[in-house]
Parts: C-alpha cells; structure tokens; sequence
C-alpha cells in the first residue's frame, strides 16, 4: 500500500504546483486515492462506484487492477475497443485533477466528459482531452464528430466541405513534450465556453468552443486503448 501523504505534500515532493489544493477550483465533490484491494483477480473490482466496460468489449476479462494504490488501465487482447472506467458527477463550470503516468510512447489517456441524458450525440459524447507523449488534443464531440447527424454522415462517407471545414474548428491539437515512465499530474478546468489544459502546473493551452459550455456535464470516462496508470483523481464543481 502507498504512503498517504497530504496531496500538497505529495505534490512538493514531486515538484509541482499545489493549486488543486489551495480551494480555487471552487467545492470538491470527488475524490479517489485509490488506496484499497481487491477481493479477487478474475474480474474488473475498481471499487468506489466505479463502472467497467470489459464485460461489454473484452468478453468480461480483467481490464483494472488496483496496484499498491493507484489503478492500472489496460485493454485486453481480444477487446474490441478501448477500456472504459467510468464515474458519474455533475457540474457545469469545474475542475478535473488526477496523477497519471504513461508506461509506453504509443500510450494515451483519453479524459472523455459525458451526458448520457443528451440524445442529439452518440454515447453521450460532450468532449475529450487526450494526453500522449507529444501532444495535448481537445475536442468538442457535442457540436463535432458526435453529433448524430455529422456521425451518420462520417459513417456514410458523404460529409461535405461545409461540414469538414466546420468539422476542422472543433478540436485542438497542441504539441507537449511528456516524458514517459514517470507521475505527472494534470488539470483539465471548464468555465463556459473555454477549456484549459495544465500539466505538472504549468498551462498547456486551452480552447474555446460551443460544446464545451453543455449546462450537465454528468459522466467521466478514462479511455485507455493500451496502458495508463491513474491516481489521486479529485473533481471540483464551481457551479
């Protein structure tokens, strides 16, 4: 089991900033250490009202372990699709902080935020911030490639100009050097139309678009097509 340090400590004994402490993120409404065990290794036990999707996408084989107090994520061999943790909250403007690490460089952590209420998306999709080795990409998927009708038309192969133009102001792809192997920490803040990506305490950048200020942002999801490991997740409703 891990040591359980206060996380402004821990965070100084990393080297990072302690803002996801100090209150300015407005009210925390979840938090997970992950500091607990299993009752068993045969199937996905990640506990704290967490869901899977292996049952679904991986013939119900084992995609979490929780390790010494942190969860790993990884996608089964005969998934179909990438690994799903999944946690209701509910905010509007707010903050999303957790520890993670990437094990290899074609590794990603997809922060995918959710309303399983709006029927006008596929899957409930709002938007994703995915974090690879050398970039940081955010995207609107409410007004973007998840709309229903942008989707069937992807599927169909007859989007036209107007829609791949539109299609192209929905996302954001900054470049960020991340070094594999080791913690890092990140904060992903939503105030309206605007979201902004900071890693180890420092901006990323940000992007505003219309999908971004959805008034029920009700689900969390971390998607991990290969291996990621997750910590010390904290979320922050500001209203």
């Amino acid at each position: 089991m891990k040591n359980l340090l206060p996380l402004a400590l821990l965070c100084s004994s990393l080297g990072l900033t302690t803002n996801v402490v100090a209150g300015d993120y407005g009210t925390l409404i979840f938090e997970d250490t992950f500091d607990r065990t299993e009752s068993q290794e045969l199937k996905d036990e990640p506990g704290n009202e967490w869901t899977t999707s292996s049952d679904k996408t991986a013939e119900g084989n084992k995609e979490v372990d929780l390790r010494d107090g942190y969860m790993y994520i990884y996608t089964h061999e005969v998934a179909w699709h990438a690994t799903s943790v999944r946690h209701a909250f509910e905010f509007r403007d707010g903050t999303l902080a957790l520890r993670f690490m990437l094990e290899d460089d074609d590794d990603e952590l997809n922060l995918n935020f959710a309303d399983m209420e709006l029927e006008s998306v596929h899957a409930g999709h709002l938007f994703k911030v995915i974090l690879s080795k050398e970039s940081v990409e955010i995207a609107d998927q409410k007004t973007g490639n998840m709309d229903l009708k942008i989707r069937q038309a992807r599927q169909d192969k007859t989007v036209t100009p107007e829609q791949q133009a539109m299609l192209a102001t929905k996302s954001k792809t900054i470049p960020n050097d991340l070094e594999i192997g080791i913690w890092h920490e990140v904060a992903v803040t939503l105030r309206g139309s605007r979201l902004s990506v900071e890693i180890d305490g420092k901006t990323v950048g940000s992007f505003r678009s219309e999908g971004f200020d959805h008034p029920t942002k009700r689900l969390l999801r971390l998607l991990v097509a290969k291996n990621a490991y997750i910590d010390d997740l904290r979320i922050w409703r500001e209203s």
